[in-house]
């Protein structure tokens, strides 16, 4: 009886040790493979990243619904105000679109999502989807506009190849002036003055409505970061008078001004630069 007892005892640990060593063994594998799996992770989060945690703000955020329609009441007002005045010419206000009075932030979570950053086809690719939202508060104030009797033109940087979905896509919502002569497309600058220009030359432009500096001014196009904010100091008058912003904190000039517009640094690199450029304690 003892020894059928000894054997059933040293058959038990057997068994008790292979269990043992096969889970110390497979946690260690498995802690092998995570280690690896970190260390081969080139991606810089606040660049790849970075834009998707800002359109969880503007998709899901009060604050941000907020703040599109304390835009568009200010505007609003300042357009009530403006249109008593005479002019010559026809009264006209000029409106960039993306994140103005499209809301692109699902292209943002998309590339995120993928580790990649901004591309023309990636971009073609979603808005040739026509799924964009609106922008609050853009819809009911350029209907409002136009029913006063301005006229609505659009002046974007979405290329020429994608004028028929951006058409389509702002078509059917119902924006006023949705139309081929009221939407001026990128050619062969991003900036958007000479656009501008042409626009004045038949019409007394009350308000530019926009979401990046260089939607209302030369004076922002491609500046350094120092600059672009000694312009808007210098231009504070402006802003809820004739020009009004929208918040994006998901892409524009902002952040290529950080690290010069050289944006074909991997983004390592721009991450690096950005966080040396924040304050901190």
């Amino acid at each position: 009886m003892c020894t059928h007892t000894y054997f059933n005892v040293r058959k038990f640990l057997l068994i008790f040790y292979f269990l043992f060593f096969t889970l110390l063994l497979t946690c260690l594998s498995s802690c092998k493979m995570q280690q690896k799996v970190e260390n081969t992770d080139t991606g810089a989060p606040m660049v790849l990243q970075g834009p998707a945690w800002a359109a969880a703000w503007q998709q899901k955020a009060g604050e941000y619904r907020a703040l599109c329609h304390q835009a568009y009441n200010l505007a609003r007002l300042r357009l009530d105000h403006l249109l008593p005045n005479t002019s010559p010419k026809p009264f006209a206000i000029i409106t960039d679109i993306d994140e103005t009075v499209l809301d692109n932030s699902p292209y943002q979570v998309h590339q995120s999502l993928k580790g990649a950053e901004y591309s023309d086809s990636s971009w073609m690719e979603w808005t040739n989807r026509i799924e964009c939202d609106t922008v609050p508060g853009a819809l009911s104030f350029l209907r409002y506009a136009k029913d006063k009797g301005v006229s609505i033109f659009y002046i974007t940087n979405r290329l020429e190849k994608e004028r028929a979905a951006t058409l389509t896509d702002l078509q059917r919502y119902g924006f006023p002036d949705a139309i081929d002569n009221h939407l001026t497309m990128k050619t062969t600058t991003s900036g958007k003055e000479i656009r501008r220009k042409l626009v004045s030359e038949e019409y007394d432009i009350l308000l530019f409505v926009g979401d990046n500096l260089s939607d209302f001014s030369a004076v922002f196009d491609k500046k350094p970061m120092e600059e672009r904010n000694l312009q808007v100091r210098n231009n504070a008058k402006m802003f809820g008078n004739k020009f009004i912003v929208l918040p994006n904190s998901m892409y524009g000039d902002w952040d290529g001004a950080i690290y010069n517009y050289q944006y074909n640094l991997p983004p390592r690199e721009k991450e690096k630069i950005i966080m040396s450029s924040l304050k901190k304690y």
